[in-house]
């Protein structure tokens, strides 16, 4: 059938898939400073003899995107996200070439598995609905986005804002999988993020009596946080119910049930940064921590937030003196587009992909809160921002044979 052209073609075509990544990991885009220029002229090229439209976009002219769009039958849009950038890496630390090594069944270099490969199978998926002379069965977008790992503007945010991603549902080529275990992430928790101040009494070292500590209350006022506020249960909608199940399936072989069970059940509270105190003879007067907490989507993120200032009122000489915060989102797991995901994933290993939550949040969100349906996936490794990350190439192929048969399966859930 032509609808398994371009999936055929994929699986004909591994050798070429390999190059390509091979093309994109020898080009080093570690962010900082994020520079996508050359990697996003070498797309370009590579795109140039098929039938598709691309846009470059950038407001920072060193961190460019690219939106491709591959004309379909229907009106309908299926967007897929991949960034660009990596996180940094110190090539000395590294066995294999940071820009791109293959040995054996595995491609190395930083963004192997996060994300230059995803990307790879993202752009040979174009390359194989091209040269099969295949239409897709919908309209496919392709977003390749700047400034991703360190959570900057000019990527996704950027486009977003000037209303260049118009689409129906997305799916974002972030690696899903962990200890050979496959996912699609449907939902993202909600974060609210705490600059705390303590205020103390200056006093000399040798006799604490007549001071008061301020990174003493600063830290009694985070444990009172987790006393008060991290161990209660909290109220989840209904529709996260299967969601949160197959969550506590998938991380338990990592963590164990219960603290899987517990990293949704309740806040997640995370003491990141401590500083205060100015010598190690004398009471500190001054003291600031940095909080990052994080609750299951469905829960009210700003009713959350109001119950955590009322706690920290409690506490002697401690202030909030800087807030952010954002609220979950999820795609429910019954949805069209969960369902294309994760059966065509299925489909081409013949194991099981669990429908989870993320334990965090990024793109996702931005997309879901922009109104267009998510989900993350891509097959992949455990070595992401790891020294000598890798990828397999049946990782690969795989990941470019389930971008292939996308359209297919979704346009019928569509139309269903």
């Amino acid at each position: 059938m032509p609808a398994d052209r371009p999936a055929s073609y994929v699986t004909d075509h591994r050798a070429d898939l390999v190059a390509l990544t091979l093309d994109l990991l020898s080009v080093d885009t570690a962010n900082p400073p994020g520079d996508t220029r050359e990697i996003v002229d070498l797309i370009e090229q590579y795109l140039e003899p098929f039938p598709v439209d691309v846009e470059r976009f950038a407001v920072d002219p060193a961190k460019p995107n690219l939106v491709v769009t591959v004309p379909g039958e229907a009106d309908e849009t299926l967007l897929f996200n991949g960034h660009l950038d990596t996180v940094p890496f110190d090539a000395d630390e590294w066995s294999h070439d940071p820009l791109g090594e293959r040995v054996d069944d595995r491609v190395y270099g930083r963004g192997a598995t996060d994300m230059k490969g995803p990307l790879a199978a993202m752009l040979f998926a174009i390359e194989a609905f091209a040269e099969t002379g295949t239409t897709p069965p919908v309209d496919l977008s392709f977003a390749f986005v700047s400034d991703e790992e360190v959570g900057g503007a000019a990527g996704l945010p950027a486009l977003l804002d000037a209303g260049r991603l118009g689409a129906d549902a997305c799916v974002i080529g972030e690696p899903t999988c962990e200890e050979g275990r496959h996912s699609v992430t449907v939902a993202d928790r909600g974060s609210i993020w705490l600059t705390l101040d303590a205020h103390g009494d200056a006093a000399h070292g040798s006799r604490p009596i007549l001071g008061e500590n301020a990174i003493d209350r600063l830290y009694e006022a985070v444990e009172t946080l987790r006393e008060r506020f991290g161990t209660r249960e909290l109220d989840i909608d209904a529709e996260m119910g299967p969601i949160l199940e197959e969550s506590v399936e998938y991380y338990a072989p990592t963590m164990g049930e219960r603290d899987a069970r517990t990293l949704f059940a309740s806040p997640t509270i995370n003491l990141g940064t401590i500083r205060g105190g100015e010598a190690i003879n004398s009471v500190p007067q001054s003291a600031r921590a940095e909080i990052d907490i994080r609750l299951t989507a469905g829960v009210e993120t700003s009713e959350m937030l109001s119950e955590i200032r009322e706690c920290v009122a409690d506490c002697d000489g401690i202030t909030v003196t800087d807030v952010s915060w954002s609220v979950g989102t999820v795609e429910p797991i019954d949805s069209p587009l969960v369902e294309a995901v994760a059966s065509t994933a299925e489909a081409v290993t013949g194991e099981r992909v669990f429908r989870r939550s993320a334990t965090g949040g990024g793109d996702a969100k931005r997309l879901r809160d922009a109104g267009v349906p998510t989900v993350e996936f891509a097959f992949g490794t455990d070595t992401v921002h790891a020294v000598d990350e890798y990828i397999t190439v049946d990782a690969l192929v795989d990941n470019a044979s389930v971008y292939a048969r996308l359209p297919q399966a979704i346009a019928a859930d569509w139309t269903e």
